[in-house]
């Protein structure tokens, strides 16, 4: 192999586990050491500060300058006593990653005296560039300021020596410039449309927070096979490789046992997850090789997306000390299952009810099958916006595909709830149920194993499991905000709805509960299509799909036209969400975000194609070549038997009947197949580049994302289809990076 390629793979076979020691064997005793908890608070603050503070977030009320101030010499105290020296404003901008400008607790005074210094404003408010992150228009280079503001519900955190503060991030004239401020404004709003319905139940409902537990799916590889692969290094996919002969085909690494180097790297991240409050409760492998996941406990959607945003960052820095590289991208390795974030959500009340509970009878706990029935309801509603909350570059390539849901946007509940719906809708008592049923084994040995209230559909989108929705089909990559300000916001919109509804009905002499009856099982008629059942990845699916009039958006500007809709615009204004200028603003981020991913990748390809993978098959060409003229000299009689008297006339005559090229026949097509190749990879590649320049030409940002989209990305699939042809062709020791049985194969 390749001189960089074999320095690369003995690196990685000679990496041994870094050994990782606890704090203490016991998680409790270190959990949350590095964060601003209540429980530190109480110890820097006084009561009535802290009161005060505890207050506020709780009701959502402004947070006055002197609290601010006792709040802001309480961190910095805590801070410097664990030898932190520098504290940041940390937001989330719309690139997708987290940003942070660090400052010194440090000031001089007039008479040259130099002091730590921290103050409420300098906590409250800071000024980072707002020219140079996406906007979508709102902001231009010369109109550079914009300000981050602390977010208080999300307790700030140490990272390394750094105060990190958590805040959100606007423009000088008050618009939205990260994925915080409008989930705050969404989760405000949920709460908002959803105290009212509770009080129909249970009148001491004075607050309603969204749940989120995310499920972090990831790939692993070695660093040194990742730095020669170009295409990983800047776009977070292969963009060439043929299969292995060993692939996920065998199912045996799916909660197999966890490699030895793998599992040292969980538990060094793990320990600094616990360290800064993120809850992380499962590990696992999962389908495709080098892949895993890691899951937390429930937490409020707030603090769940900034803990998920945090531990992406973390897992990246602590991979560095293990030589390992973690992957995000959705689809890194082509022909293996992708990665994905399923966002399992729910709602909760102050007075510790889940509402999306069924409890043991579901079919007559109304205040469950409100929550349950308007859900499905707003999926059904806005399934178009949902489905342009999940739309990205890396995304499409996985929904769809073999593992993950489709595009197509469906509620899967299971057979005991569609009993109970059903039942409801046409007002029949479904069969009494007694919650969990037993599973008999007829094992002695074996304990007796309850069944849950759904069976599990790993193929729908959006799926009901026992008692939250598991939104599958969110990207491993992306920021768990954007699925779910959208998700709290059409449920949002959905309960306002059903609260007119019901009371229009109670205003004309109906009573609640039969108000509410009544609304439902009209929901129920009305949501009924997006409701399925059976396997989402089936042909017969997308037919009945279609009959059934459910979008199947299969790439990402298409789907992202959803936004500019009017019933979109209209239902982020009415929710206080975005306004029609910030909703612009977000389409054109998404659109020339993509565009510019694919455009990455296309250049990357267009470098591999033309300088690494194109030269290698010439090589190993011109060395076969070589071997073809070697033989037509050994057997071309003149010169075999030059100056030779050959006495044996039968064996001259078999030799002048056989032709060099009947015995080089294998080597001669292949010397036929590498130029085919070659030609069809220049060729298209060159196609390429020149419908990149085009679409280069193009302002409109909207008419670029589709040219990137239909007219370079089809490109990819046959210079890969020919380039990897090539791999399985050509000399292994002349092959120039890393292939997929060297890449997929963590020990």
């Amino acid at each position: 192999m390749s001189s960089i390629r074999f320095k690369a793979l003995q690196e990685a076979i000679s990496r041994q586990p870094v050994d990782v020691e606890l704090p203490s064997n016991k998680v409790s005793e270190f959990f949350g050491t590095n964060v601003f908890s209540y429980e530190v608070m109480q110890k820097y603050l006084s009561e009535g500060v802290l009161k005060t503070l505890k207050a506020a977030i709780e009701n959502n009320m402004p947070i006055d300058r002197p609290t601010a101030d006792e709040v802001a010499i309480a961190m910095k105290t805590w801070a410097l006593e664990k030898g932190v020296t520098h504290y940041t404003h940390w937001f989330q901008p719309l690139t997708g990653a987290t940003a942070e400008k660090h400052d010194v607790f440090l000031d001089v005074s007039p008479d040259g005296k130099v002091m730590e210094k921290f103050s409420g404003g300098q906590l409250v408010q800071q000024e980072p560039d707002a020219s140079s992150f996406p906007s979508g228009g709102i902001r231009s280079t010369f109109e550079a300021r914009g300000y981050t503001g602390w977010d208080p519900s999300s307790p700030a955190f140490i990272f390394g020596k750094t105060l990190c503060i958590p805040t959100i991030y606007i423009s000088y004239t008050g618009e939205a410039l990260d994925y915080k401020t409008p989930l705050l404004k969404a989760l405000h709003a949920l709460n908002n449309a959803a105290v009212p319905v509770c009080n129909y139940f249970d009148k001491n409902v004075k607050k309603v927070v969204a749940t989120l537990g995310w499920e972090q799916e990831y790939f692993l590889v070695d660093e040194a096979m990742f730095n020669v692969r170009p295409d990983l290094v800047h776009s977070g996919r292969a963009l060439f490789g043929a299969n292995p002969a060993k692939g996920q085909q065998l199912e045996d690494h799916y909660f197999g046992s966890i490699p030895e180097r793998v599992n040292e790297y969980m538990r060094d991240f793990e320990t600094e997850s616990y360290k800064l409050g993120i809850p992380l409760k499962t590990r696992h492998n999962e389908v495709a090789p080098n892949q895993y996941e890691v899951a937390p406990i429930f937490e409020e959607v707030n603090i769940a997306v900034d803990h998920n945003q945090l531990l992406m960052d973390l897992m990246d820095k602590i991979a560095r000390r293990h030589h390992l590289k973690v992957l995000f991208y959705e689809k890194p390795f082509a022909g293996v299952n992708g990665s994905g974030k399923h966002n399992n959500w729910s709602m909760a009340t102050d007075t510790g009810v889940n509402l999306l509970s069924p409890g043991k009878t579901p079919d007559s706990n109304l205040q469950f099958l409100t929550f349950f029935v308007n859900t499905i309801k707003a999926v059904h509603d806005y399934s178009d916006i949902l489905r342009a909350s999940i739309a990205s570059a890396g995304n499409e390539h996985r929904l769809g595909a073999n593992e993950a849901p489709p595009a197509i946007i469906s509620v899967f509940i299971g057979e005991q709830l569609t009993k109970v719906l059903d039942g409801f809708e046409k007002k029949v008592k479904a069969e009494k149920s007694s919650g969990k049923k037993s599973l008999k084994l007829d094992i002695g040995h074996i304990p007796e194993l309850m069944l849950d209230n759904t069976d599990r559909n790993r193929t729908s989108p959006f799926a009901f499991t026992g008692n939250k929705f598991e939104f599958r089909a969110v990207g491993s990559s992306a920021n768990c905000a954007q699925s779910m300000l959208v998700l709290n916001t059409i449920v949002a919109e959905q309960l306002t709805r059903f609260k007119k509804d019901v009371d229009a009905l109670v205003n004309k002499s109906t009573t609640t509960e039969e108000a509410i009856v009544q609304v439902l099982r009209s929901y129920i008629t009305a949501s009924a299509n997006i409701r399925f059942e059976g396997n989402n990845y089936s042909e017969e699916w997308v037919k009945e799909a279609a009959r059934r009039g459910l979008p199947n958006v299969q790439t990402t500007p298409q789907a992202l036209e959803a936004l500019l809709t009017d019933k979109a615009l209209k239902l982020f204004e009415n929710q206080g969400i975005f306004t029609k200028r910030e909703q612009h603003a977000r389409h054109e981020i998404q659109a020339e975000m993509y565009t510019k991913k694919i455009q990455i990748e296309s250049r990357i390809m267009a470098d591999m194609a033309l300088t690494q993978i194109i030269p290698a098959a010439l090589k190993y060409q011109n060395m076969v070549i070589d071997n073809v003229r070697g033989i037509k000299e050994i057997f071309t009689p003149s010169r075999a038997f030059a100056g030779v008297e050959v006495k044996d006339k039968a064996l001259a005559e078999s030799m002048n009947d056989g032709r060099y090229e009947d015995i080089a026949d294998s080597q001669i097509a292949m010397i036929k197949e590498i130029s085919e190749r070659v030609s069809i990879i220049r060729n298209r590649t060159e196609q390429m580049i020149e419908e990149r320049k085009k679409a280069n030409k193009i302002e409109d940002t909207t008419d670029k994302a589709y040219a990137y989209c239909d007219k370079v990305k089809p490109c990819f699939d046959e210079i890969r289809y020919h380039a990897d042809k090539l791999e399985l062709l050509i000399d292994d020791s002349i092959w120039p990076f890393p292939k997929y049985r060297e890449l997929l194969f963590i020990k």
